[in-house]
């Protein structure tokens, strides 16, 4: 798994300098020495090389030497990732040669956790740790997304829409609400979505009590811990990397009928109900407002009593409106950093750009973005430095996982209607009978100036001061500042059925939000004989801040140009202002935690964190979280000492508390009160025309809402075997939400108050982690790792508040046939409720043998009689898909073969159900009369096909087709896709060294080449149409594909 890792380790800089501390007391004489690897014999760039017993040491260069003073018989101790660490005895010689041996065992590696840091072997919690290199072959714009597969714990759901977010999940969900994790970025919280992945040098993931609470409220959902890379002694280096590529819209995912069938299935479904109509659809030549004759074949447009722009010339064979708004998409990106540094200190800058083109007409990203990290030692006992990541992203908000976005408008376009009329206007639905629907590329190509800027500046300064020799202070002050800016024109649409006396209108907004954290800390770490002992204890206080404004007006009648169109130009009538943002929170906290281990044997870990905030009222605003943890590298016991294929085996075992405020209003504690026209205009003089400003209750408060709790229990354990060749880390987690902050509905007589969060109900979340590595090679020039996880919870509703038996969720999306999900104890989060089709009516004896049901009649949805009382009604809806998987899956093969690198990831879904909601579209021509599905006459009822799928086509939708959610549109959502394929060659040194490059690699890669699926939709990786909302998801409204085929080529090169 390491070996890509190291390639590019070695030339992307070089590690952590060490200060120089120790006295000399003898004669001491400079040493050069030079460090390579047993595996290729080539320099290790960046290797530490220590004095044992000191802090005294130095770090190879770029040639794999170094410099040291040392005194004969000092013990040199030689380290670097991926490699057997290594202790060398210097003798009477001024030269000293180290070959450091392949195969580092992963539990001594050094893992960043909460405010500090451990060997990975004395961690008692559950983190995961993310082998960076893999990130890098995984290309995309959003840092979340990379994080697919790469974690046994982690799930995350992508979308294919350039810069859209990503749905990270730590161990399932875990909240009615928002359940992504907290994300820490050198020691401060902030974004992670627009960091640059070739700044990242490691990525842990806490995800349970023992390593999360820490953090308290905040962590309730996991803590993804970035480390960006720093500068390092040595001389300086600049790499480049660059990739230039193409993404392909999906060539047989979008499966709907031509122009002829499309046009006989409105026949048929205009025909009797159970019948279809007889003869064949005449499709005219030019479709037009109006009927008559005006219309029919020979009939010279030119001729009609019409408007020539409003004339379309029928596409007889059919519009594929897929392909029309779907195009092959370029995508550009080009990384420069500079890195360095001497003995007191180190520097790192970077510069980078991102263009990644959409498939989707006019959909885009441009990230510019820069990274300045640097560090300073004054003197043996202080440091100082900073982290800031800058950034302006140029990416226009779209419509997405709804029926009114130009994704699900290519299914409901007809057919017979061309992009374009007969005078280059664009084409639409104006002819009588021609569906609700919007021409998609209009609506991308009038989105063309839509604009949605971000500037963005996050990171922090800090210093620290070790003092009393076991002790160091640190405090670190940062945070994350953003300003954002949005403006959005939406022309009239002159040539739809709907919509065309619509004005046009025109939004902006613009608002800012940032984030201060300070956080102070000291730790005391020492040993005692066989006893060792760490102590953290620190404060933090954050403040965050969000203020935004929304204004818009509409009928733009004297030009729409977007230079002229501003607030002042359209009509006053149409004006509308709104704050859409106003946001604040404020915490404060004080924490503790002990570390403790008994002859590198017996392990044990105890945290404690107080968190003090805002939104509650001051008698329940501060809430207390802890966790206990211990370890047993049982491997150590003289018992087990002789197992030759045993190198490391720790039990470990943990409980905890966790908090969170999920989703939960500022105002929360707080009655609100508010005035508008609607709620608290009073005629008061009775005079019918003197309406008196009053107020009214906007908001009812709650003073007594506290903090959800989360009891979590993990046991697990870490194992390395076969000469460190295969590492196997398991665990079993159960998770109890209790408390859940839930926002209850409330009836009319509130006066239209918005309810009070409060705490009630439970929510129980269990699973399992696996991760299995296995490092190989055959024969000396052969080496690869495969790596290989699991990931698998089951998320149930214990109880649900005021004694509620259930609740009903409709979707975002669409609520046009009820709800989709019923939240029930005993079941699991997100399940689909409605009704369960066991077939369609085959004739009327069938009809008039089952139980009774509104609308019955041959060919329509036969409704399982769930209760047994001989009809069909409302108690007959009952649970029939859920949408969690029963486990994901991500399996990588890194191998080398000389100066060949290869690398191949797949990642899957097993046992979740989808929505196919696009199918209401298709297969129900009543509905809107737009597209439908290819092979629906061959596929729907008729009197001489009653084993059809699809049922009769008819023009009224019913109780028994259309009118209410039923598991027809229920769909495997399983799949296995091989993410990405990636074949490299680095061109040997000798080759390239002598115009001043020290290593050339180029590569070719592929994403997304295939993917196995029942699934008919676009995509099985399906995002919900809110990221903050788990009611509901796996319902697919038209989602922006995450599957399409990506080609790239690229280049990293190291001065």
């Amino acid at each position: 798994m390491f070996k890509s890792l190291l390639l590019k380790g070695r030339m992307l800089g070089v590690l952590l300098c060490c200060l120089v501390s120790s006295l000399v007391v003898t004669a001491q004489t400079k040493y050069k020495g030079k460090v390579i690897g047993s595996d290729d014999k080539l320099p290790i760039i960046g290797a530490s090389v220590r004095i044992q017993g000191s802090t005294t040491g130095a770090v190879t260069d770029v040639n794999g030497e170094f410099t040291l003073t040392l005194s004969p018989g000092q013990t040199l101790v030689v380290s670097y990732i991926g490699y057997q660490s290594q202790e060398v005895k210097v003798g009477a010689g001024t030269s000293i040669t180290v070959t450091l041996v392949a195969g580092s065992n992963a539990l001594n590696e050094v893992v960043v956790t909460g405010y500090g840091s451990q060997r990975k072997k004395d961690i008692t919690g559950s983190v995961a740790v993310v082998n960076v290199a893999n990130l890098k072959t995984v290309p995309g714009g959003q840092a979340a997304a990379l994080l697919q597969g790469q974690a046994a714990g982690v799930t995350v759901i992508n979308s294919g829409q350039p810069g859209g977010g990503s749905a990270v999940r730590v161990r399932g969900i875990t909240s009615t609400g928002n359940s992504s994790p907290l994300y820490v970025i050198d020691g401060v919280q902030g974004k992670f979505e627009d960091i640059n992945a070739n700044d990242i040098e490691s990525i842990q993931v806490l995800k349970d009590a023992g390593s999360a609470a820490i953090y308290g409220v905040q962590g309730s959902n996991g803590v993804v811990v970035i480390t960006t890379k720093k500068g390092k002694s040595g001389r300086a280096t600049i790499t480049y990397d660059a990739y230039y590529g193409s993404q392909k819209p999906l060539s047989d995912g979008f499966r709907m009928a031509g122009s002829q069938e499309y046009a006989d299935a409105l026949q048929r479904s205009v025909g009797s109900v159970q019948y279809p109509g007889t003869g064949g659809a005449i499709l005219k030549d030019y479709i037009t407002p109006t009927a008559a004759n005006e219309g029919d074949p020979g009939t010279n447009p030119a001729t009609y009593n019409i408007n020539s722009n409003q004339i379309t010339k029928t596409n007889k064979v059919g519009t594929d409106w897929f392909h029309e708004v779907f195009k092959s998409a370029p995508r550009t990106f080009h990384n420069i950093t500079a890195s360095g540094g001497g003995d007191k200190s180190s520097y790192l800058m970077s510069v980078n750009y991102l263009n990644e083109k959409g498939t989707l007409l006019n959909t885009y990203l441009k990230r510019y973005a820069m990274r300045v990290n640097t560090n300073f030692a004054i003197g043996d006992h202080i440091r100082i430095g900073e982290n800031a990541y800058l950034f302006h992203k140029d990416n226009p908000t779209i419509g997405n996982q709804n029926e009114g976005n130009a994704i699900s408008y290519t299914y409901r376009q007809p057919p017979v209607i061309p992009v374009y009329d007969i005078m280059g206007n664009f084409a639409g639905t104006k002819s009588a009978g021609l569906s609700n629907s919007s021409n998609p590329v209009a609506i991308r190509t009038r989105a063309l100036d839509n604009k949605g800027y971000n500037w963005t500046m996050q990171g922090n300064i800090f210093a620290e001061v070790d003092f009393l020799k076991h002790f160091t202070a640190r405090t670190s002050i940062g945070g994350t500042f953003e300003n954002y800016y949005y403006w959005s024109f939406n022309p009239t649409a002159v040539e739809n059925a709907e919509g065309n006396t619509n004005p046009n209108t025109f939004s902006e907004s613009a608002g800012y939000a940032s984030t201060w954290i300070w956080t102070n800390t000291v730790t005391y770490n020492q040993k005692f004989g066989k006893h060792d002992v760490k102590i953290l204890i620190g404060e933090e206080a954050k403040n965050y801040n969000q203020r935004g404004m929304r204004a818009g007006r509409s009928n733009y009648t004297v030009s729409t140009t977007p230079v002229y169109v501003d607030l002042d130009t359209g009509s006053p009538a149409g004006q509308s202002n709104q704050n859409i943002d106003i946001n604040y929170l404020r915490l404060y906290s004080y924490f503790g935690k002990l570390d403790y281990a008994y002859n590198d044997k017996y392990l044990l870990s105890g945290t404690l964190r107080r968190d003090g905030a805002s939104v509650f009222a001051p008698a329940h605003r501060y809430g207390t979280f802890y966790s206990v943890t211990a370890g047993w590298r049982i491997s150590q016991e003289s018992f087990l000492k002789n197992v030759s294929w045993l190198n490391d085996l720790k039990l470990r075992g943990g409980y905890g508390g966790l908090g969170s405020i999920s989703n939960i209003n500022k105002f929360n504690a707080t009655n609100l009160f508010a005035a508008n026209p609607q709620n608290s205009y009073y005629d008061i003089n009775g005079t019918g025309n003197s309406a008196v400003l009053g107020i009214y209750r906007s908001q009812v408060g709650n003073e007594f809402t506290t903090w959800e709790t989360d009891k979590v229990t993990n046991v697990g354990f870490d194992a390395t075997v076969m000469n460190n060749k295969l590492e196997i880390g398991f665990e079993l987690y159960k998770k109890d939400i209790k408390n859940l902050l839930f926002q209850p509905s409330v009836s009319n007589v509130g006066g239209g108050a918005t309810p009070a969060f409060v705490n009630a109900g439970n929510i129980s979340n269990k699973g399992f982690d696996l991760n299995v590595t296995y490092h190989g090679n055959v024969g000396r020039d052969f080496k690869f790792d495969i790596t290989g996880n699991i990931t698998s919870y089951k998320s149930r509703v214990v109880s649900l508040p005021e004694g509620k038996k259930y609740y009903d969720f409709n979707s975002a999306g669409s609520t046009r046939i009820g709800s989709f999900t019923r939240f029930q104890p005993g079941q699991p989060m997100g399940e689909f409720f409605g009704y369960v089709v066991q077939g369609l009516f085959r004739d009327a004896a069938d009809v008039s043998s089952s139980p009774t049901q509104e609308s019955a009649a041959p060919g329509f949805f036969k409704y399982k009689d769930v209760n047994g009382d001989g009809k069909i009604t409302t108690d007959d809806r009952t649970f029939f898909g859920n949408p969690n998987p029963d486990f994901t899956y991500g399996f990588t093969l890194n191998a080398n073969y000389k100066n060949f690198d290869f690398n191949a990831f797949f990642y899957g879904s097993k046992g979740n159900q989808n929505i196919n909601y696009v199918k209401y579209w298709t297969d129900f021509p009543q509905v809107f009369k737009g597209g439908v599905s290819k092979g629906i006459l061959a596929n729907s009822w008729t009197p001489s096909n009653q084993n059809a799928s699809i049922p009769v086509l008819t023009a009224a939708a019913n109780f028994s087709n259309t009118a209410v959610f039923n598991s027809y549109y229920m769909e495997s959502g399983s799949y296995l896709r091989l993410k990405t394929l990636t074949l490299g060659y680095s061109i040997p040194n000798s080759q390239v060294k002598q115009i001043g490059i020290s290593r050339l690699r180029i590569y070719l890669q592929g994403a997304n080449l295939f993917t196995i699926t029942k699934y008919k939709g676009l995509d099985p990786e399906i995002q919900p149409s809110d990221l903050n909302n788990n009611t509901n998801f796996g319902i697919d409204f038209g989602n922006y594909p995450a599957n399409q085929k990506t080609y790239l080529i690229g280049v990293q090169a190291t001065f």
